[in-house]
Order: C-alpha cells, then sequence, then structure tokens
C-alpha cells in the first residue's frame, strides 16, 4: 500500500484554556493509505500532557520513514504490520490504525459500528467544552454553544485555574445558574490541583450534582489517587495519567473510570482494547479527544456506543475543518451508514 501525508491548520471559532495553557489553532496530519482502488484516511494531531509532548514536526517524519515499510504490506496484513507501527509514536500510529480501519470498512461495504455489530442508538450524548475563563465569559462561551447546537445535553467545564479554587468556584457558580435543569455536567481539572484542593473541590462539585471528576490529580501524584478516590463523593477519571490497556490494569480499583484519545492511545485497535481491559477491571469509560478534525472525532464515534461519557466536541469548535463525518443529531454524534469512517472533505488549508 502507499501513503500519503497532508499537513492541513485548523483553528478555534474560541480559543480554550486549560490548566497548562491556551490554544487556538492546530495543525494535523490526514493520512491516506492507498491500495485496491481503495483509499482509507486517518489522521495525526500532535499533543501534550504536560509530562509527554508529541510534535507534528516528529509524527510527519515518523510516517514519511514508515513510507517504503508499508509498501511492502498488504492493508489485511495487519498481524504483520504490527512490530513496524509498535515503534510508532501513539498518533502516528493512530493515524495508521484508523486508516487500516477506514479502509477495510470501504473493502466490505460496511459502516464500522455496523462492521463491529454495535446499536447506534446506544451512543450518549457529547459533551462540549467550556474552558477556564472568567464568570461572565464562561457564561458567554456557554451561550455560544447553545446557539450553535441547541440540543446540547451534556456539559464539560476545565477547571483548575492557576488564580486557584475561588476562581474555579466563582466560575462555576456563574455557570450552574445558567445551565438548563437537567444538563449533565462534568469537570476537567486537567492535573491543576493538589490533592488538598481536589478533595475539597470533588465536596464541593457534589453538592452541585456534577456527574464525574477527570484527572483532578497532575502524573506526579498518581500514588494519591487511591487516597482521593476513596474520600471524594464523586467519580474518579484519569486521562493525562492513561495511555494503554497496560495503564487501564494499573489504575484498576483506584479510580472509576479512563478517558480513551485515539491519539494516546494509538488508534481504535487499542481503544478497543483498553474498554475492554476496562470492563474487566469495573471501570467506567469515556472518550476525548485533543485539538482533533472531524477525522478522529467520527472514528471514535464509530465505537461510541460501548462509551458511558464522550467528550468529542474538538471538531464542533473549528472554523474551517476541512472534514465531514459523523453528525450532531439532538446532542449526540452520530456516524452515518457510508462504507468505512463515512467521512467526505473540501478545501485544505496547507500548514
Amino acid at each position: 500500500m502507499q501513503i500519503s501525508i497532508t499537513p492541513f491548520t485548523v483553528h478555534k471559532r474560541v480559543a480554550l484554556t486549560i490548566s497548562r495553557g491556551t490554544h487556538a489553532q492546530s495543525t494535523n496530519l490526514w493520512v491516506r493509505l492507498a491500495a485496491d482502488g481503495i483509499e482509507g484516511w486517518g489522521e495525526a494531531t500532535a499533543f501534550s500532557v504536560g509530562t509527554y509532548t508529541q510534535t507534528v514536526t516528529q509524527l510527519q517524519q515518523e510516517l514519511a520513514d514508515l513510507a517504503p515499510v508499508l509498501s511492502e504490506f498488504h492493508p489485511l496484513e495487519r498481524q504483520r504490520l504490527a512490530p513496524h507501527l509498535a515503534a510508532l509514536s501513539s498518533a502516528a500510529r493512530a493515524a495508521i490504525d484508523v486508516a487500516l480501519h477506514d479502509w477495510l470498512g470501504k473493502h466490505v461495504g460496511l459502516p464500522l459500528w455496523q462492521l463491529w455489530g454495535l446499536d447506534r442508538q446506544q451512543i450518549g450524548p457529547t459533551a462540549v467544552t467550556i474552558g477556564i475563563s472568567a464568570p461572565e465569559s464562561a457564561v458567554q462561551r456557554l451561550h455560544q454553544w447553545q446557539t450553535q447546537l441547541p440540543d446540547v445535553r451534556s456539559i464539560k467545564i476545565k477547571l483548575g485555574s492557576p488564580q486557584g479554587m475561588p476562581a474555579d468556584q466563582a466560575m462555576m457558580t456563574a455557570l450552574l445558574s445558567a445551565i438548563p435543569t437537567g444538563t449533565k455536567v462534568s469537570i476537567d481539572a486537567n492535573g491543576g490541583w493538589d490533592l488538598e484542593t481536589a478533595i475539597a473541590m470533588a465536596d464541593w462539585l457534589a453538592d452541585r450534582g456534577i456527574a464525574y471528576l477527570e484527572q483532578p490529580l497532575p502524573v506526579t501524584l498518581d500514588g494519591t489517587l487511591a487516597k482521593l478516590s476513596a474520600r471524594s463523593p464523586l467519580p474518579i477519571f484519569v486521562d493525562e495519567s492513561c495511555f494503554t490497556a497496560q495503564d487501564v490494569a494499573r489504575f484498576a480499583g483506584q479510580v472509576q473510570g479512563i478517558n480513551i484519545k485515539l491519539m494516546k492511545a494509538g488508534g481504535l485497535t487499542e481503544a478497543r482494547r483498553m474498554i475492554h481491559t476496562a470492563r474487566a477491571c469495573g471501570l467506567d469509560v469515556m472518550f476525548g479527544c485533543y485539538s482533533d478534525s472531524a477525522i478522529a472525532n467520527t472514528a471514535l464515534a464509530h465505537l461510541a456506543p460501548l462509551a458511558d461519557h464522550l467528550d468529542l466536541d474538538s471538531h464542533l469548535n473549528l472554523t474551517d475543518d476541512p472534514f465531514q463525518g459523523s453528525k450532531m443529531q439532538a446532542g449526540r454524534l452520530l456516524p452515518n451508514h457510508t462504507p468505512g469512517l463515512g467521512l467526505t472533505h473540501h478545501a485544505l488549508s496547507h500548514g
């Protein structure tokens, strides 16, 4: 098979601020694998978890170096190809893995969700994200989402403000007064709290009907997660601390759930392995995203019937996403009936 790698730059409608900084745009890689007259699509998105970063330059070089290797394989030779993919950074591996899945779906003429025997009706609402900001700005962002997507049913709020717990509580108080009753609300601190703050905020947030708390502690404090879980009235999910199925097993008994992202996991193959491992360990599953376009979020939408919570909204905050795939319907991101991922594209902005 032959590979083509095309960088494209996308811009956020509203810049997103988390505990580690603010991001307004992203240059991602559109990866295409061609064989037998069929083309499978994937995406590599550079990302950072604070202690670890994958850059677009690094990902592009790894994929370019892989081209001669790929030419020796057919897309159906996944097991033989696997050792070569294992050497890649996870986001580069994700692009290849997703493209191979897209190719397979097109080869057999089925969308991935149907190929896996999944039920689209079991897909829950996807959350829209509100970044760290002043209280009035956070409420304004909520209103923007509600204008763009009238059927918002789930909201994820970024906390862990560098200004401390009072700033987090002020922003939350303003938002909770504006969020419609019955909306699911979750919190992601992106590792922005210490243990004492996390315990205090878990109590405070539980009194306000929050569904769960994601990555309250930095990865350097993973050793205290069991202590936090024992004390917290809210379920604790790990994100930056959890990349693969091996990590899932490591956190069994310490937290209540895991966040799976394609770029961390290395593709749909590992995402499915993580789901099954989490279920075997009694953990809940959520899906998340980085600055991904509709390619990566559509890919995870095909697996969404297996998730408890969904946060696949990054492409919804783009002004110039060149791809279209899964569509928002009644607050849910639903894959279509087109074979493979079911993606289309229009003009690209090269970055």
